[in-house]
Parts: structure tokens; C-alpha cells; sequence
């Protein structure tokens, strides 16, 4: 009974925890997210947070540079901690400004909260094994 509850007779890896934590994390953002900003990009442009005063158009384009470049090479495990950097400090960004940090409530951050979690894990852990940082860094 203790071996079944421990989930023991599944394998360990945590090369596949960290690729399944990229491509779960990665594609989330870039669907879920990215793809509209980027595809919406001229309507969304004019009217785009801009909590740095750089701009709505420049805001947006930095968001779409995260939300699909960063979180397609996180996907890969391609630059993985430097896009996982990117999309982190976006998350951040999303949580705190667009969000006003709340967890609870109309207009939460929840999920930009969520997405900020796993791409810190990322940056912490890296690509893993199975991951083109990965192969491009073995001595083989």
C-alpha cells in the first residue's frame, strides 16, 4: 500500500519533469496568449498598457516578443534561461501592473501569477537533458 501511495512504480526523471514543465508552460503562453497579441497586433497597439512609459506600441512589442519568441525557444529548451527570463520579468510585469498583484477577485492575476512560477523553476533548472540547450551542450 505505501509503494502504490508513494507512486513509486512511476520512473524517475527529472530531465522529463523539466521537458514536460517547457512544453506545458511554453505552449500555454504562446496559444493561450501570445498568438492574439501577435495576430491582433494593430488593433491592440494603440490601446496596450504602458507601465514603463515607452510606449503602447513599444510595451506590446516587447509582450509579443515573450508571450511567442521566448516561450517557442522555452518550448525548444533553446536559450532556455534567458527566455525563461523573459517571460518571467513579463509575468511579473503582468501580475503587478496590469493586475494591481491581487490573486483574488475581477481582473486577477492568478494566472500571470501561475506562469511567473513555472518560468522561475525553468530559469533555476534549465532546459534538462532533453532539450536543444541540451544537445548543443553535450561532449559527445
Amino acid at each position: 500500500m505505501v509503494k502504490l501511495l508513494r507512486l513509486s512504480f512511476l520512473p524517475t526523471s527529472v530531465d522529463l519533469a523539466l521537458l514536460v514543465l517547457r512544453v506545458w508552460f511554453g505552449l500555454a503562453l504562446v496559444t493561450l496568449h501570445g498568438w492574439s497579441k501577435f495576430t491582433g497586433f494593430a488593433e491592440r497597439s494603440q490601446r496596450f498598457a504602458d507601465p514603463f512609459g515607452i510606449g503602447s506600441t513599444a510595451s506590446l512589442a516587447l509582450v509579443v516578443f515573450a508571450e511567442v519568441v521566448c516561450s517557442v525557444l522555452v518550448v525548444l529548451g533553446l536559450f532556455t534561461r534567458l527566455a525563461a527570463l523573459v517571460c518571467a520579468i513579463t509575468m511579473g510585469t503582468a501580475f503587478y501592473f496590469a493586475h494591481g498583484g491581487r490573486l483574488t477577485g475581477q481582473g486577477n492575476g492568478e494566472l500571470a501569477f501561475i506562469f511567473l512560477g513555472g518560468f522561475v523553476a525553468l530559469l533555476l533548472a534549465g532546459g534538462g537533458r532533453f532539450s536543444l540547450d541540451g544537445k548543443v551542450g553535450s561532449k559527445r
